[in-house]
């Protein structure tokens, strides 16, 4: 994460944009303009910015102790010193977005459960269509259902996803909107009439389908190759020897011993899914954590930009984490030390 926020805030040190000068817009004169780069801190060296990025986002940092500092940070002192410093433990800081003065927490807090709920309800139908594709090709290979099912899952596979978004959305959002009921854009919550908020559920089905296609595609064709050598197998044979019927020598015996590679794959598209689908989002105009990325990066918003990456990249470190965890689960040669 320290090598992510170093990378992130090199770039955009090096891009020819004034911050400072956005956040007034078109209005504003150069004196007004220094005043506000020098409030931000961004008349400062790289290396400066970056220390003091990098001491508010974490946890652990020796702060001068002082009423704005607690304030600012919440902290807890872990050891005194006697210049007027101490070691303290804080919930990172994410600072204020230089657009809105809201905290980048908040911002973030807002968007990401829109977000989650798009990710996990894409991953879902990815899981559920790409296992259950999977097994019936491996069941019957090269048969015609095999070879449908893999020029499917590859034409998915080899589709973007903001491009299978537009399709979806005209096709289904526009042209078939009569007999479906789905609008071409529209967020999961949105303001009625009366200034109260309102969860278009329906809303979700167009960008699930978009963000899922490519992980049925992936998944499908991964189960396939992983249960076919699988069910090439000694065990799978004595099993099958001893009389034990199709669905549990699918499912205990071959299955589990397929999930290694699916559990990988899944947990890799679950993390892009969940922290990405900025494309998807920016299409179907879904108030996610992708759509306020983009608006971010447009408007050079540095504090929610090292925010949403932040954010991403911790959680692809727990996914990957939870994904070794599962191994350990899934296979009984494989042990946690």
């Amino acid at each position: 994460m320290i090598l992510v926020v170093c990378i992130i805030t090199g770039i955009i040190f090096l891009a020819p944009v004034d911050p400072a000068q956005l956040t007034f817009g078109q209005r504003s004169d150069v004196s007004t303009v220094k005043a506000k780069t020098a409030e931000l801190g961004l008349d400062q060296p790289l290396y400066v910015q970056l220390g003091r990025y990098l001491t508010d986002v974490s946890p652990i940092a020796v702060l001068e102790i002082n009423p704005e500092n607690a304030r600012k940070y919440g902290y807890q002192v872990i050891w005194p010193w006697a210049d007027g410093r101490a070691l303290v433990g804080k919930v990172p800081y994410l600072r204020e977005s230089f657009q809105s003065g809201r905290p980048v927490s908040e911002i973030l807090t807002d968007a990401i459960p829109t977000t989650a709920l798009l990710a996990t309800a894409a991953m879902l139908l990815a899981i559920f269509l790409g296992v259950l594709f999977g097994i019936i090709s491996a069941l019957r290979p090269n048969s015609w259902i095999d070879h449908c099912i893999s020029v499917v899952s590859v034409f998915g596979y080899s589709l973007p996803s903001y491009v299978a978004a537009m399709l979806f959305a005209l096709v289904f959002g526009f042209a078939l909107s009569h007999w479906t009921g789905l609008e071409i854009q529209g967020s999961l919550r949105v303001i009625d009439d009366f200034g109260e908020w309102q969860w278009r559920w329906q809303n979700l089905i167009l960008p699930a389908l978009a963000l899922g296609l490519r992980p049925v595609a992936l998944i499908t064709q991964l189960t396939r190759s992983t249960m076919l050598e699988v069910l090439t197998q000694d065990f799978v044979r004595t099993a099958r020897a001893k009389g034990l019927s199709e669905k549990v020598v699918l499912v205990k015996h071959a299955l589990r011993n397929a999930l290694n590679p699916l559990i990988s794959a899944i947990s890799g598209w679950f993390a892009a899914l969940l922290t990405g689908a900025f494309f998807v989002e920016s299409v179907f105009n879904f108030k996610g954590l992708g759509d306020v990325t983009v608006q971010a990066l447009l408007n050079f918003d540095i504090p929610v930009v090292l925010g949403s990456v932040l954010f991403t990249s911790s959680v692809f470190i727990a996914i990957n984490i939870l994904s070794d965890i599962l191994y350990a689960w899934a296979d009984p040669r494989v042990k946690l030390s």
